[in-house]
């Protein structure tokens, strides 16, 4: 071979291999803790993947690990993407105490819908927030729809049914809700509620309609208390999909476009959107349910729990100026972009 063929060959062999490197599909391995069939694995979740591979034109894909089975538990989840065990996970932010700056959205009675609060979240979080998540790739930060409360043998009707009953609460700000409102609060990932309700360990729990059939809370229960929801929801939960940042980081450009592409605000709003639209067939399970009773706390009653419960905001306000913060500015931030959200 003349010395051209072979430097020939050798340019033709080196654009090949760049060729196969560029070609070369990235597989993220994303985790959560709820099961295979739930709308965040299948459509929150498997729509983002979806995404991904048709911008990439397949060269990122996932595969998505549910029910923790990568190992861990799901307060392990954030720094699991953090330290790069996972690529991307799917959390609540209250299992991440650094992340509690996002609480404004868990305040009682702060949520209109979830679509809005969750675009709220996002913008709030790139005004205040983005020092606390600095070590990950953020992708999105969202809310579920609104929350109820399923109890075994009384129904709630009024706050006053509340007295006495141990109730399980997915946050610490939903916790203190639920102990100023006149119950004993019992805090557990929403994965142990099934067999905390079985066994008494709780006589109910908040949690919104879409996740409650798989977690049997149809079977487990005989009340369901709805607030109306032309008010403000009586509480939400803050989720986040941190994704690792070295794994980001380490993606050519136009992948990193990709990503950039599918995540922020609009990821946000249409995880929100997705995870509150399911209460309408959670809610169907419910009232097709013959051992179920669904009452509506008007708003007169609202407006007592929410006068109860008021403190809270104060109280979180205080918490975050005492940490050298603008608490008032936080609080009125959060409330006035929900307002501007909301249609």
């Amino acid at each position: 071979m003349t010395p051209f063929l072979k430097h020939t060959a050798l340019a033709i062999g080196l654009m090949a291999a760049g060729l196969g490197v560029h070609a070369q599909t990235i597989t993220l391995k994303v985790h959560h803790f709820l099961g295979p069939q739930t709308i965040q694995h299948t459509t929150m979740l498997g729509e983002w993947c979806k995404n991904i591979a048709r911008d990439s034109k397949d060269r990122l894909k996932c595969e998505i690990f549910p029910s923790m089975q990568l190992g861990g538990t799901p307060v392990q989840l954030y720094e699991q993407a953090r330290d790069g065990v996972v690529d991307v996970a799917w959390t609540l932010q209250a299992y991440t105490p650094k992340l509690a700056k996002l609480e404004v959205f868990e305040l009682p009675f702060m949520m209109t819908n979830a679509e809005a609060t969750s675009r709220a979240a996002w913008d709030y979080a790139q005004k205040f927030a983005q020092d606390d998540y600095k070590d990950v790739k953020m992708l999105a930060i969202h809310v579920h729809g609104p929350g109820n409360i399923y109890t075994k043998t009384k129904a709630v009707q009024t706050m006053a049914d509340l007295k006495g009953m141990k109730v399980r609460a997915p946050t610490r700000q939903v916790n203190k809700m639920v102990a100023m409102m006149g119950a004993t609060p019992v805090a557990m990932p929403v994965p142990q509620v099934p067999e905390a309700l079985s066994k008494g360990v709780i006589d109910g729990a908040v949690i919104p309609y879409e996740v409650a059939p798989g977690l049997k809370v149809n079977e487990l229960t005989n009340f369901t208390a709805e607030t109306d929801r032309s008010y403000n929801a009586l509480y939400t939960t803050v989720f986040v999909v941190p994704m690792n940042k070295a794994k980001y980081e380490s993606l050519p450009a136009d992948l990193k476009a990709v990503i950039d592409k599918n995540s922020g605000r609009e990821l946000s709003a249409f995880m929100g959107k997705t995870q509150a639209g399911h209460d309408v067939p959670g809610k169907k399970v419910f009232e097709a349910s013959a051992n179920q009773k669904i009452s509506i706390i008007p708003k007169a009653e609202l407006e007592k729990w929410k006068k109860a419960t008021d403190a809270l905001d104060d109280a979180w306000v205080a918490e975050m100026t005492g940490k050298g913060m603008d608490g008032k500015g936080m609080l009125q931030t959060a409330t006035d972009l929900i307002k501007q959200y909301t249609k």
